[in-house]
This record gives structure tokens, C-alpha cells and sequence, in this order.
């Protein structure tokens, strides 16, 4: 059972990470500076720095980079040049809380307090697609076409072919709250 649980935690998350990105990229030097810019002191501190830092445009020149160089590799390679590699964020469950580790293929996920409850989500450059693996046992979730279109995995075994635009996203969401109600059940 807790094996079957982790496929579906496993197919929520891609399905999530599919319905909540974009082209836009993440912006992640502009990130790291700003959250480098709220770990320097105290709260006025922090603010003199942002202000000094829109005065001599540091900002907005690290906000461009990341426009027009950093998230145009990031949308045409797949990989974010400035990924860290080995972070560890904390994400709170309904079931408590889980860290969520990035690595360099992918993401590995444990359940704070139980080693135990871990899995990876690991991407397949070659194959192009993303499989979970838990107690060494690696499934194919989800299968990038090259026609515009994701076959993927459902909880319940059976594979659905879904276009990637907010109609297949929907489908997809839609196939696996169905699955997850009647596992519930």
C-alpha cells in the first residue's frame, strides 16, 4: 500500500509541475539575490541594500540577465544553469512535512521523521521521460512526445496520452483525482 501511495504522491507532483509552469522560467539569479538580500541582517539593513541596489541598478540588471540569457537556456535546454544541485526545501503535507532535495537529474523526497517514506523522481534525457523510484524499483510516469503531447502513467496502471496545453493538463488532473477518490475509497 505505502509503495502504491508513493506512485500517486509521485503522479500528483509531475502533474502539478506540468499545470503550474511555463516558458517564463524560474528567475533564479534574481531568487538567489533576493533571498541573499534578506539573509543580511535586519529588516532596515535589508532595505538600505534593496534600495542601494534599484539606485545602482543591480536589480534590474540581474532581472535582465535572467530574462534574456539565463531562462532562454533554461526553456530551450530543460536544465537552469544556476540549479542547486543538493538544496534541501522543506514542503509542508497533509501528512507532515517532506524534504524535497535537488538533484541533478531530478529530485529526491523524503518524509521528515521516517527515511523510510522516500522516493526519486528522476528524468531521462535520453528517453525523455520522468520515473519514480521507490525501494529501487524505477516506473515511467510520464513520457514526453515529440508530436506536442505526454503519455502518462495513471495510479491505477493504465496509460492516458494528454496534449501539453491547459485542456491535456486538466484531463490529466482530472483522470488522476478520479483515481485518487476511488483509492481512497
Amino acid at each position: 500500500m505505502k509503495k502504491f501511495n508513493l506512485k500517486l504522491a509521485a503522479t500528483v507532483m509531475v502533474c502539478g509541475a506540468f499545470l503550474f509552469s511555463s516558458c517564463i522560467g524560474s528567475f533564479a539569479l534574481h531568487g538567489k539575490l533576493l533571498s541573499w538580500n534578506q539573509g543580511v541582517s535586519n529588516k532596515f539593513v535589508n532595505e538600505l541594500v534593496f534600495l542601494a541596489f534599484n539606485i545602482i541598478p543591480v536589480y534590474g540588471v540581474c532581472y535582465l540577465a535572467d530574462a534574456l540569457v539565463i531562462n532562454s537556456i533554461e526553456f530551450w535546454s530543460g536544465n537552469n544553469p544556476l540549479a542547486s544541485i543538493g538544496d534541501v526545501k522543506k514542503v509542508k503535507g497533509e501528512n507532515g512535512n517532506y524534504l524535497v532535495e535537488t538533484l541533478e537529474n531530478g529530485y529526491s523526497i523524503t518524509k521528515e521523521g521516517d527515511e523510510t517514506a522516500s522516493m526519486e523522481l528522476i528524468y531521462d534525457k535520453d528517453l525523455n521521460t520522468w520515473n519514480v523510484v521507490a525501494d529501487g524499483v524505477s516506473t515511467e510516469l510520464l513520457q514526453m512526445n515529440n508530436d506536442g503531447t505526454a503519455q502518462m502513467t495513471l495510479p491505477n496502471g493504465e496509460d492516458m496520452t494528454v496534449t501539453l496545453d491547459a485542456q491535456g493538463v486538466s484531463a490529466a488532473r482530472q483522470a488522476t483525482m478520479i483515481n485518487t477518490y476511488y483509492a481512497a475509497r
